[in-house]
């Protein structure tokens, strides 16, 4: 999801489909380019700062995702394995733990994962990590599972702080986030100054954040998507982009109109049928690549430790892998506590738990099921994906082992594309009223804006706001995993508070 990833994808995009306007292609290009010539300067300094790498044993090594292993490190030490210890429970939480009472909230424990996993699960989950294992070679996929299992941790201490910190409404609707446990967790610190100032930023840096890496770009590779299985350049939609747009943002708009229940309800559904698409495919290719398999997994050790012709060697691995992983399962940047906020229990720590599983789905499994389709296929046609750009080069691995597989591949893309969108729709309002108050029309005025995006993202490519988005989503991890180490003292009482309950009673 990060900058480069996003201008590999856009460049092989642009390369088999071309985006309409309400006036035609030259209007768009006008269009792109005075945006991105006005907004380019702003953009690049941005992303030159929060992507900035410094040289490290003939690579190079970005200071944000250092900061963000850096916390999945030390919450995984400070509470004692809680992401591997905590597995078992968490599923027991998602089936209904008996024991539990129904506590203030809006949605089930499945329902606000389903919710939060859609936000992650998008297209870097099929081209992002194709990209991965070709810079970093096979090694790259071994440690996007380390990366993935450091970041069940994080998420564990985010959602726990997320429903810990919460503010009920009235109406009996929460909100929740990283903006409100850092304003209020800072204020119980005797910093309420520091804690609001930060709780702002945050909030504002999701709402334009959320308009680029879950709106525009999402929408832009669906499209991408549904013109490349309609005929690519000589499709009749390659110039109709306002009208895949406009579709996509009536769709988005119908199911974001109800909140976070109506999203909810769609999530759950969604998520578990897109998934299973796209695992049973990559099961399929697995089970025909069966042979390939041991040579896969060996190729994947031995390319973590010692990874020869790619680039950086083994530290490049680690490196591609890892930013991988915290670029897809978001753990550290705190968006999906907002949607784990909303949860229904009278613990909050049950709600840590459940959200183990989101960075396992996510990484550990989506992701690793595409690169070992990669994997596999490039033992029999090593050069078949030279040459190609993410979800391209997951596409042509897919389509060696199965030629009709570009079709279900692009229902699940623009499935995962449409999910992230009303996801992070959600994550925007709840920045936006925590800026500029509740109340129906404030709420109806951004979810009209979020669905003008959607459809832009069809219509126009502004490369320049959407690296701009991304430096900014990335850019508030750093007050989040700061807010996290001050406030890991408050997770690990109520941990421990937890487990006594537990022991007393409820287990």
């Amino acid at each position: 999801m990060c900058t480069a990833w996003k201008r590999i994808a856009r460049r092989a995009a642009a390369a088999g489909a071309l985006c309409g306007t309400l006036s035609g292609e030259a209007m768009a290009a006008g269009i792109d380019a005075t945006i991105d010539r006005a907004v380019r300067p702003v953009a690049d300094l941005a992303s030159g700062f929060i992507f900035y790498s410094i040289p490290f044993m003939g690579t190079k090594l970005p200071l944000i995702v250092l900061w963000l292993i850096g916390g999945g490190l030390f919450f995984t030490v400070y509470l004692r394995f809680i992401n591997l210890r905590g597995f078992r429970h968490a599923i027991a939480l998602l089936r209904g733990h008996p024991g539990l009472g129904e506590g203030p909230g809006e949605v089930s424990h499945f329902q606000a994962l389903s919710t939060a996993v859609s936000g992650t699960v998008g297209i870097g989950n099929i081209g992002g990590v194709a990209v991965a294992v070709s810079v970093g070679g096979p090694g790259a996929a071994f440690w996007m599972v380390v990366a993935g299992l450091l970041g069940m941790s994080t998420k564990f201490v985010e959602c726990s702080l997320g429903v810990i910190y919460r503010r009920q409404h009235a109406d009996g609707s929460v909100s929740g986030g990283p903006m409100y446990y850092l304003a209020r967790g800072f204020a119980e610190r005797g910093f309420p100054r520091i804690g609001r100032a930060l709780g702002l930023f945050y909030a504002a840096g999701i709402v334009i954040g959320c308009l680029g890496i879950g709106n525009m770009f999402q929408s832009n590779q669906a499209f991408v998507q549904i013109v490349g299985v309609t005929g690519g350049a000589a499709s009749p939609l390659s110039d109709k982009g306002w009208l895949v747009g406009a579709a996509l943002a009536v769709l988005v708009g119908v199911i974001i109109i109800g909140g976070i229940r109506s999203i909810a309800r769609v999530t759950a559904r969604l998520v578990p049928f897109m998934a299973v698409l796209y695992l049973a495919g990559a099961g399929l290719v697995l089970a025909m690549n069966a042979e390939a398999l041991p040579w896969a997994f060996s190729a994947m050790l031995e390319g973590a430790f010692t990874s020869q012709g790619v680039s950086g060697g083994a530290l490049g691995a680690i490196i591609v892998g890892f930013q991988r992983a915290v670029f897809s399962n978001e753990a550290g940047i705190g968006s999906a506590t907002i949607a784990h906020s909303a949860v229904r229990t009278p613990e909050p720590i049950t709600e840590g738990y459940v959200s183990l599983l989101e960075p396992f789905l996510d990484t550990v499994v989506i992701c690793n099921a595409t690169a070992l389709v990669v994997i596999t296929t490039s033992f029999y046609d090593p050069g078949l994906t030279s040459g190609l750009g993410g979800i391209e080069m997951t596409s042509a691995a897919f389509e060696r082992n199965l030629s009709w597989s570009p079709y279900p591949l692009a229902l699940a893309a623009t499935l995962f594309a449409l999910s992230t969108m009303v996801s992070w729709s959600y994550y925007g309002l709840k920045g936006w009223t925590y800026l500029f108050g509740r109340g129906r029309g404030s709420e109806a005025l951004f979810k009209s804006v979020f669905c003008g995006f959607v459809a832009l993202g069809c219509t126009i490519q502004l490369d320049a706001v959407l690296d701009f988005s991304d430096a900014l989503v990335f850019l508030i991890c750093v007050p989040n995993i700061l807010g996290l180490y001050v406030l890991a003292p408050v997770v690990k009482r109520e941990l421990a508070g937890y487990r006594e309950r537990m022991r007393s009673g409820l287990e």
